[in-house]
C-alpha cells in the first residue's frame, strides 16, 4: 500500500495541510471530509486509491486540522470552500480531477460540479446526496421543518455550541461518531488509537471554524441564486448507508433535478452515517467501480 506524504499547499489567503498519494500525471482524485472530521477520514481509502493508479490529494480543509483557521465567519462560505479544492488541483498542473466528499465534504464537492464544471471530471459524495437549491432561506425552512431546537440552528450562534463541543471533546467524539448523546466508549469501527487521534487534533484547534461552515448556509443562498438553473452533467455518484441516522433531513429522491448526467446510488447496507470509515472495504469497491466507469467512458 502506498502510504500517504504530508505537505501544505498555500492558496486564497489559506494554508492547507494536504495528505498526498500516488503518481503526479496520474488521474486526480480529490477526497473532501466532513464534519467533524479531517483528511485522516479518508485513511482507508487513499492507499487504496493511489494503489489503484490514482494521484490522491485529501485536505483538512479550512478550519479543521493543520489547515488555516480564519477569523471571519464569512471566510467559509461554498465559494470559498470550493475554491480551496480547485486551489489544489491547479497546485498539481491539472485540469480535472474526480471529486469525492463526504458528509459536508459533499455539499463541497456537489457545489464544486455546479461552480467550476470545467474542472470536474467527475463528483462523488457520500452521506448527503445532492439536492436542489432551496426555495426559502435555509434557517427558516429548518425552524419550519425540524424546529428551534434542529442541530444546524443551534450552530448558527457563534460561540456557545464552539464552547460546548470543546469543553469536552472526547464526549463530543464519542457522542458524534457514536451516534449517541453520551455512550462509554467510541464505536467498534474506530481503534482507540484513530479515535485519541481526532481528539486531539480537535483538542488543540477547537470547532469554530468547523462551525462556521454551518454560519454560511444562509449566505451561500443568499449570494449563489444562479444555482437554482445548475445542473450537474458529469458522472455523479452517492452512496449511502441504511441506517444513517440524518437520512430524515435529506432525499435522494431529489437528486434527479440537480443531476442531469450519468448517476448512480448505491446503499451499503446496516452502515450509519461515517459510511467510508465504518465499511471501508465495500465503500473502497464502490469506488473504485465508479472510478473505473469514469476512466472508461
Amino acid at each position: 500500500m502506498l502510504a500517504p506524504t504530508e505537505r501544505f499547499v498555500d492558496g486564497d489567503g489559506v494554508r492547507l495541510r494536504l495528505l498526498e498519494a500516488g503518481d503526479r500525471g496520474a488521474p486526480v482524485v480529490i477526497l473532501a471530509h466532513g464534519f467533524p472530521e479531517l483528511a485522516y477520514s479518508w485513511r482507508h481509502q487513499i492507499p487504496v486509491l493511489a494503489d489503484a493508479g490514482y494521484h490522491v490529494l485529501a485536505p483538512d480543509q479550512r478550519g479543521y486540522g493543520g489547515s488555516s483557521r480564519p477569523a471571519p465567519v464569512e471566510a467559509y462560505d461554498i465559494a470559498a470552500l470550493t475554491g480551496d479544492l480547485v486551489g489544489l488541483l491547479d497546485d498539481v498542473g491539472d485540469r480535472q480531477a474526480v471529486f469525492i466528499g463526504h458528509d459536508w465534504g459533499a455539499m463541497v464537492v456537489w457545489h464544486t460540479a455546479l461552480l467550476h464544471p470545467d474542472r470536474v471530471r467527475a463528483v462523488a459524495g457520500l452521506s448527503v446526496p445532492p439536492i436542489p437549491r432551496a426555495r426559502t432561506r435555509p434557517t427558516q425552512r429548518w425552524r419550519e421543518k425540524f424546529g428551534d431546537d434542529f442541530y444546524m440552528l443551534r450552530f448558527q450562534e457563534p460561540g456557545k455550541a464552539d464552547a460546548e463541543m470543546a469543553a469536552d471533546v472526547a464526549t463530543t467524539m464519542r457522542g458524534m461518531f457514536a451516534q449517541a448523546t453520551s455512550p462509554a466508549a467510541p464505536p467498534g469501527w474506530i481503534s482507540d488509537d484513530e479515535f485519541d487521534h481526532y481528539v486531539r487534533e480537535f483538542s488543540r484547534t477547537g470547532f469554530t471554524g468547523a462551525l462556521n461552515w454551518y454560519r454560511n448556509y444562509d449566505r451561500n443562498w443568499e449570494t449563489l441564486p444562479q444555482l437554482a438553473d445548475a445542473r450537474i452533467s458529469v458522472p455523479a455518484l452517492f452512496v449511502g448507508g441504511t441506517a444513517d441516522p440524518i437520512g430524515s433531513t435529506m432525499n435522494p429522491a431529489r437528486a434527479r433535478e440537480v443531476v442531469v448526467g450519468p448517476y448512480t446510488e448505491r446503499w451499503v447496507e446496516g452502515a450509519g452515517h461515517w459510511v467510508q470509515q465504518e465499511r471501508p472495504d465495500e465503500v473502497n469497491r464502490i469506488l473504485l467501480e465508479f472510478l473505473r466507469e469514469v476512466e472508461s467512458s
